[in-house]
């Protein structure tokens, strides 16, 4: 199909799955849990980032793990990572997913408190150092942050670094949820420094298999080569909303089997 009917399908398809009946099988749930209760903007930040973290594997097993994170968060993120002590960071030892253990789950605990204390917060980090065309510098930035203070070695893998070839798929979903705003209702939109233009799409198999078919993509890999080449067809259909056509190629792939 040609560039237009391209364009027309996809925007018929963003409008299918963007939408809140998109939110109940999806990771998004967490966060949109607190806000029904009024949760702080740094609230819905942290355990977003933290959800999207560990959002690799069974969606099922994914939110059973985040409902389970948000309640050793006592449902109060913020405060937990601003005035944990270090017996409440024990609580977080019997934490896992996948190979998200409670060692990392602390470590990442203690990185938000340092970036929320001496950086004014995750938001301002990121835009701190966004470029004109990108955010995938801000991203490899923002890594190299997180891990200033003393860490665990261990712990760097569960933080991707676009510029080491990562698609950085979960970061790149947490931004989408955190800056992209709209009427649908999923994602946050709470971000108001960085513009929806430079996001980027989160790249795993599905978005990457259905890209390749509708000849977004021809990159075999789904790494920051494949992500950049795939940004730039996307922004051609929309330049100031590129990423809405995540939902297009994640609901056409996972829902749809296309």
């Amino acid at each position: 199909m040609n560039q237009n009917d391209l364009k027309d399908f996809l925007d018929v398809k963003v409008k299918e799955y963007n939408n809140k009946k998109f939110i109940e099988s999806d990771p998004i749930q967490i966060p949109h849990q607190l806000l029904k209760y009024g949760a702080s903007k740094n609230d819905i930040e942290i355990i977003s980032f933290l959800v999207a973290t560990i959002s690799w594997g069974n969606r099922k097993s994914i939110i059973n793990n985040a409902n389970r994170l948000m309640e050793m968060l006592d449902d109060s993120p913020f405060d937990f990572v601003m005035n944990h002590q270090e017996t409440d960071l024990e609580k977080l030892q019997s934490f896992v997913h996948r190979t998200f253990n409670g060692n990392d789950c602390t470590q990442f605990i203690k990185s938000l408190q340092y970036i929320y204390s001496n950086h004014n917060g995750l938001e301002n980090l990121f835009a701190k150092h966004a470029e004109k065309d990108s955010l995938q510098p801000s991203i490899s930035n923002f890594k190299n942050t997180f891990f200033e203070i003393e860490h665990l070695q261990r712990t760097k893998k569960h933080v991707s670094d676009p510029l080491k070839n990562s698609a950085a798929k979960r970061i790149n979903m947490f931004l989408r949820w955190m800056v992209r705003h709209d009427n649908a209702g999923v994602d946050f939109g709470i971000w108001k420094n960085i513009s929806p233009s430079l996001l980027s799409c989160p790249l795993d198999v599905h978005s990457g298999n259905v890209a390749r078919k509708l000849g977004l993509l021809k990159r075999k890999q789904n790494d920051a080569k494949a992500l950049l080449e795939l940004d730039t067809a996307l922004r051609k259909l929309d330049s100031k909303d590129p990423v809405k056509y995540d939902f297009a190629l994640f609901g056409l792939g996972v829902f749809e089997g296309f």
